[in-house]
Order: structure tokens, then C-alpha cells, then sequence
């Protein structure tokens, strides 16, 4: 690897951008891909996947193989809600590689010593996300059932370029958010993006049994089979 390719790579990761290094195997050309760059029509939908799916691959262009290695950003998880479920949920998201920041304003439930290990922010949620720099690596799970919290996150969260938006409620409780949403300028295909109730169907019970049916879901939607 050049040492300008070297600079460019940490730089990317110091800002957390997405990019592929592509590699001429024969040559040992390379090139930095970033993920909103404009690329030849007969590696574009490799490129793309291999953004989707965080899986470095080799493809074969004219009878030579391109090596598409890519390094993105960490995955996220946005819990806004430090409710019962947050706990579990926060500790399965690291335990399959995400990073958890849990966001609530209130102060009797966001105590960071419930919390050991992950970042907490008692701040109104709309205010977190704004500065979360939300992208294509990041989740937002919304669990309060209380829309002067839960509403102004998902404002944020449907008009960003986040992978995941779910939202814990019943289908009562989900109809009456979305008329509110709707009232406030959001289309159906944008309130399309919530997956609610929250979660895969396991029949989840518990707090730590609705945790996994959320993180699955999560991690169901990462790899595109939602």
C-alpha cells in the first residue's frame, strides 16, 4: 500500500467515512472509493454491496480480478430511552460489535451506573441525534412510549441516512404515532422506514427477550434481510 493511500485510509477512519481501497491484483493499482463516489457501471453494483454488506470481495473485470477492500465506520446503536429493555439491549448490541449510546432526558432513568461501559446522554433526544452525525452504520431504536421523547428522535432519525428506525408500541400505539407523524409533514413513505412494533416475532416476554427480538432485527436489517 502507497503511503498516500496509507494517509488517506486513517483520514477516512478519523472522520469516519466509508471507503473501499480497490486493487488491481495483477498491477497492484489501487484507488480509494468513497461511498458516494461515482464509479464504472461494471463495478457499481459490487461497490455498492460491498458497502451494504461490510464484505471485502473480489470481482473480475475484463478477465482481471479487483480486490474491493472495504473499511467502514463503526456500527451504531442509538437507544433513545434508558427504559428496562435499554439494559440487556445495550449489552447484546456490544457484544455483536455495535457501539450503544443510550439517550434520555430524564434524569431518574438516565443514570450512567445503570449503564456500566456505555455512552449516556441526558439530553432531549431530537438535540442528541443532531449531533450524533447520524449515517448509513447507525440504528435508532426508540423505546420511552412517550411521544414528547420518542416523536422528535424520529423526526431526526427518517430523514437521515440511518439503516434501522424502530419503535416500541403497540400496533394501537404505532397508528396513533404515525398520525401524529403524518401531521407533521412526514410522508408514508418515510414513516414506511419504522419498524413497529419493534423487533423480530419470537414471542418475547422479558425485558432481555424483547432485547434479542430487537437486536436480531437490528442486525437482520445491517445485513439487508428485512
Amino acid at each position: 500500500m502507497k503511503a498516500a493511500t496509507l494517509r488517506a485510509l486513517n483520514q477516512a477512519r478519523d472522520e469516519k467515512r466509508a471507503v473501499i481501497l480497490a486493487t488491481w491484483l495483477d498491477t497492484g493499482e489501487e484507488r480509494l472509493i468513497g461511498l458516494d463516489d461515482s464509479v464504472e457501471e461494471d463495478i457499481a453494483a459490487a461497490v455498492s454491496e460491498a458497502f451494504a454488506h461490510d464484505r471485502s470481495t473480489t470481482i473480475e473485470i475484463d478477465g482481471r480480478d479487483l480486490f474491493l477492500n472495504v473499511f467502514n465506520p463503526p456500527l451504531r446503536l442509538i437507544v433513545v430511552g434508558a427504559v428496562h429493555v435499554a439494559q440487556p439491549l445495550a449489552t447484546l448490541a456490544k457484544t455483536v460489535g455495535y457501539d450503544v449510546t443510550i439517550v434520555d432526558p430524564r434524569r431518574a432513568w438516565s443514570d450512567p451506573a445503570r449503564f456500566p461501559g456505555i455512552r449516556v446522554l441526558s439530553t432531549w433526544p431530537d438535540d442528541a441525534l443532531k449531533t450524533l452525525d447520524l449515517d448509513h452504520r447507525t440504528a435508532v431504536a426508540t423505546l420511552t412510549h412517550d411521544p414528547k421523547i420518542d416523536d422528535p428522535a424520529l423526526h431526526v432519525a427518517l430523514r437521515s441516512p440511518v439503516f434501522y428506525v424502530g419503535s416500541l408500541g403497540s400496533r394501537r400505539t404505532h397508528a396513533k404515532r404515525l398520525d401524529r407523524l403524518h401531521e407533521s409533514g412526514f410522508s408514508t413513505a418515510e414513516t414506511g422506514r419504522i419498524n413497529a412494533p419493534i423487533g423480530l416475532d419470537i414471542g418475547a416476554r422479558t425485558h432481555a427477550e424483547i432485547a434479542l427480538s430487537v437486536m436480531a432485527q437490528v442486525v437482520a436489517a445491517q445485513h439487508g434481510k428485512l
